[in-house]
């Protein structure tokens, strides 16, 4: 997909993640938007041996969701890309359903069970080992929050990765600047993150996730073959999309009334128009 089309398309998931947060009456909406932009271009851009009739084909790409609590994001654009039918989907939040409030297995296209804060890149590193000892070409990608960054295991698996010269691995920080608690730099500073992690030995790139051609530009410059992991640092706005939750931490998780839904469906509705027209 090119640009034009991956911005379209991360409006109508947007659209369908506000509806169905509304519906279950539950969900991370802040970080679910924050992160959509950038999960949209993973899953229609970047990620390679994806299908849906086959979601454990030996060469696809792995895409591991650490900020487990942002999975609504991923269950809209595993139902963009034909992994879950729109009825499943739209079980979120009810009795019976296999979809839970982070990723699990039950879950067609989902690699791991995640969602305790800090476990995600160390999977990651070991998915990215175990390509370069099989001598496989398939890519580990993993999305951290940056509230998450204060988990110590963090650092663990980036020194791992530095070790092992996991050049097929790349992580991101969703870097909102905002958790449950408030600005991560009131609750627990991580600035400089590109100095930190260069430190670490890592290949640090910043970009703006809020706008899909920076992102589609930083993925594609990736050199694969520099023998260093690489780290995204994905400057975002929480509740980007929806003017009345952007930048207000109390959208981390909060829980969208009748009129709140119909007014940010109806924005992104016109955006959806501009971008058809």
């Amino acid at each position: 997909m090119n640009v034009k089309e991956l911005e379209l398309l991360a409006e109508k998931n947007r659209k369908r993640l506000v509806e169905v947060v509304y519906a279950a009456k539950a969900g991370h909406i802040g970080g679910d938007l924050s992160c959509l932009n950038v999960m949209t271009a993973l899953y229609f851009h970047v990620m390679k041996g994806l299908n849906p009739q086959e979601p454990k084909a030996a060469d696809r790409d792995r895409f591991v969701l650490s900020k487990g609590h942002c999975v609504e994001a991923l269950y809209v654009t595993l139902e963009a890309k034909g992994f879950l039918a729109p009825e499943v989907l739209d079980t979120l939040g009810k009795f019976g359903s296999i979809l839970s409030g982070h990723p699990t297995i039950e879950v067609p296209g989902i690699e791991v069970n995640s969602g305790a804060l800090g476990h995600g890149l160390g999977i990651g590193v070991g998915m990215a080992i175990a390509a370069k000892m099989d001598k496989k070409a398939w890519k580990t990608y993993v999305l951290m929050g940056d509230g998450e960054q204060g988990e110590g295991s963090i650092y663990e698996a980036a020194m791992a990765g530095h070790k092992y010269e996991l050049d097929n691995l790349v992580a991101i920080i969703d870097r909102n600047h905002l958790q449950i608690s408030g600005n991560t730099e009131d609750v627990m500073p991580i600035d400089s993150v590109k100095e930190r992690w260069s430190a670490f030995g890592w290949n640090v790139i910043e970009m703006n996730g809020d706008s899909m051609e920076d992102i589609v530009k930083t993925f594609d410059a990736i050199d694969y073959t520099n023998k260093k992991p690489h780290l995204l640092v994905s400057n975002t706005t929480k509740g980007k999309g929806v003017s009345f939750m952007e930048g207000i931490a109390k959208w981390h998780h909060g829980v969208l009334n009748e009129e709140q839904c119909k007014e940010a469906v109806k924005e992104i509705e016109e955006r959806i128009k501009g971008l058809e027209g």
